[in-house]
C-alpha cells in the first residue's frame, strides 16, 4: 500500500513539473537553452557608476550586445570568495568563428583586475553556450578586504562583414556564488597529482539517457555508459555528483554515418565545476567514421587543489554537481546530413569519499557544494533523482523509464525498503524546495 501511495504522489508531481517546462508547440526539445527558472532579468552598464548590484542568493538573465562592455556590482566581505559564472548564449543562426566568445573579469573598486578567464567556440566554429568564471579569492595577493567589486563581461568577436546573421545580443545567465573561509586554516600544499594515466573506460551496454539543455536542467548520470542522439547544433548538458575524494573521468564518441569530407572540432566534451568553472574540453575531428574524445585524467577532488598551478587541479576544489556538456557542431550537417547522429558518453567515478572541510560559514546558493542523498541514488541509478524531482518529465518517458517506472525500479533493484524509498523521494523534493527557495530569494 506504501508502495501504491508512493507512485501516486511522485507520478502526478513529476508530470505537472515537466508539462510546465515544454517548450512552445512546434519546437524541439532542446533548441532553446534553459535558464534557471525564476532568473531575475537586468541591464549591464556601460561604466561602473550605473552597474546593477548582483546577489549571491539569485541567479540573473541578461544579453551581450556586439563590441559591448558591461558591468554588473557586488558587494563581498573580506572572508569570502566569489565566482561569477557568465553564459553567453548566441543565437542558434549565429555566424562565429573560432576565436569569437565571451570574456570575464573581476575587479575592485579601484579597477585592479582580480581574474580573467574567456571562453571561445573553438574549432567547431559552432554558436553554442559558453561559460567563463570570474572569481575574487581571498589569501592572493590582489583585491583581498571587503567593499565593492565589478565584473566586467566583454563580448569577443571578428566583426566579419559577412557575420550578418544572429549578430544581435546573446543571452547571459549570470549564477554568483560566495565561499566561506575555514574554520581553522589548512595545509596550502596541494595533494600529490597521482595517477596521470587514463582510467579504462567503462564498458557494457549503453543506456538511453537524453541531456538538459542548460546547467538548470542538467540531467543526472554516474558511472556507466550512456546514449542519445544529437542533430548538429544541439547542446546536452549532464551533471555528475562528486563527493570530497572522489574522481572523475569521462569520453565522448560520435558514430558513423553517411558522407565525405572531414570537419574539425564537430564533437565537443566540456567539463565544468560546481560554480560552472571550466575543468577541461576536448574536441573531435569527424570524417564519418566513429570517433572517440577524452577529457585528460583529473585529481580527486580535495580543498587544497586551489593552490596548484594547472588549471585542470585548481578547478577541481569543491564537492559538488560537476557538468559534462556535449556540443554537436552545425557544420556536421553539410557534409554528412542533417542527423541525428549517435553520442555515447562513459563515465567513470572512483575514488574514497570523505569529510569535506570545516567552513566557517555557509555558501551561498546554501546547497552549492553539497551532495544529498538523493544525488547518490541518482547517480546509481542513471539519473533517477531528476525523475523524481520532476526534472526530467517527459524526457524520463522517452528514454524508456517514465518517473513511476524508476521509482520501482530503485525499490526493486536496489533492495531498498518501501519506508526507505519514501525518505528518498521526500529527501529529493526537500532539495529542489530548497534550491528553488534559495534562487528566489
Amino acid at each position: 500500500m506504501l508502495l501504491l501511495g508512493l507512485w501516486s504522489l511522485v507520478g502526478p508531481t513529476a508530470g505537472a513539473r515537466a508539462e510546465g517546462a515544454r517548450p512552445p508547440a512546434g519546437a524541439r526539445a532542446g533548441d532553446a537553452y534553459a535558464f534557471t527558472p525564476g532568473a531575475r532579468t537586468v541591464v549591464g552598464a556601460p561604466d561602473t557608476a550605473s552597474a546593477v548590484a548582483l546577489d549571491a542568493r539569485h541567479t540573473y538573465r541578461s544579453s551581450l550586445p556586439r563590441a559591448a562592455r558591461l558591468y554588473y556590482r557586488l558587494r563581498l566581505t573580506a572572508a569570502e570568495t566569489a565566482y561569477v559564472p557568465v553564459t553567453a548564449v548566441p543565437p542558434r543562426d549565429a555566424a562565429v568563428s573560432a576565436t569569437d566568445g565571451i570574456r570575464v573579469s573581476l575587479r575592485n573598486a579601484g579597477g585592479t583586475s582580480c581574474s580573467y578567464a574567456s571562453a571561445r567556440f573553438g574549432a567547431g566554429i559552432s554558436p553554442r553556450p559558453v561559460t567563463a568564471l570570474g572569481q575574487r579569492e581571498t589569501g592572493k595577493a590582489l583585491c583581498q578586504g571587503g567593499g565593492t567589486y565589478y565584473l566586467l563581461v566583454e563580448r569577443l568577436d571578428t566583426g566579419r562583414p559577412d557575420a550578418t546573421a544572429g549578430a544581435g545580443g546573446w543571452e547571459l545567465e549570470i549564477a554568483p556564488v560566495t565561499e566561506p573561509g575555514l574554520v581553522r586554516a589548512g595545509s596550502t600544499t596541494p595533494p600529490r597529482a597521482g595517477d596521470p594515466a587514463s582510467p579504462e573506460p567503462p564498458s557494457g551496454r549503453p543506456r538511453e539517457r537524453s541531456g538538459g539543455t542548460g546547467f538548470a536542467n542538467a540531467r543526472t548520470v554516474g558511472q556507466g555508459v550512456w546514449h542519445t542522439a544529437l542533430t548538429p547544433g544541439e547542446t546536452r548538458f549532464y551533471k555528475v555528483p562528486l563527493d570530497w575524494g572522489r574522481r572523475l573521468y569521462a569520453s565522448a564518441e560520435l558514430g558513423g554515418a553517411q558522407g565525405h569530407g572531414y570537419v574539425g572540432g564537430a564533437l565537443t566534451l566540456s567539463l565544468y565545476n560546481p560554480v560552472r568553472g571550466a575543468v577541461d574540453d576536448t574536441s573531435a575531428g569527424y570524417t564519418g567514421t566513429a570517433k572517440p574524445t577524452a577529457l585528460a585524467p583529473l585529481p580527486p577532488v580535495e580543498y587544497a587543489n586551489r593552490y596548484a598551478v594547472p588549471a585542470g587541479v585548481t578547478s577541481v576544489r569543491f564537492a559538488g554537481d560537476y557538468y559534462l556538456v556535449v556540443h554537436l557542431s552545425t557544420r556536421l550537417a553539410e557534409p554528412f546530413g542533417p542527423g541525428p547522429y549517435e553520442v555515447t558518453l562513459r563515465v567513470r567515478v572512483d575514488g574514497r569519499a570523505h569529510a569535506g572541510p570545516g567552513y566557517d560559514g555557509g555558501p551561498v546558493p546554501e546547497d552549492v557544494f553539497t551532495i544529498s542523498d538523493a544525488d547518490r541514488a541518482a547517480a546509481l541509478t542513471g539519473g533517477l533523482g531528476d525523475a523524481v524531482t520532476g526534472a526530467a518529465g517527459e524526457q524520463g518517458a522517452a528514454d524508456g523509464g517514465g518517473d513511476g517506472d524508476g521509482v520501482m525500479r530503485l525499490v526493486a533493484v536496489g533492495g531498498i525498503g518501501s519506508g526507505t524509498a519514501l525518505l528518498l523521494v521526500l529527501g529529493g523534493w526537500t532539495v529542489a524546495a530548497r534550491r528553488a527557495d534559495t534562487r528566489k530569494r
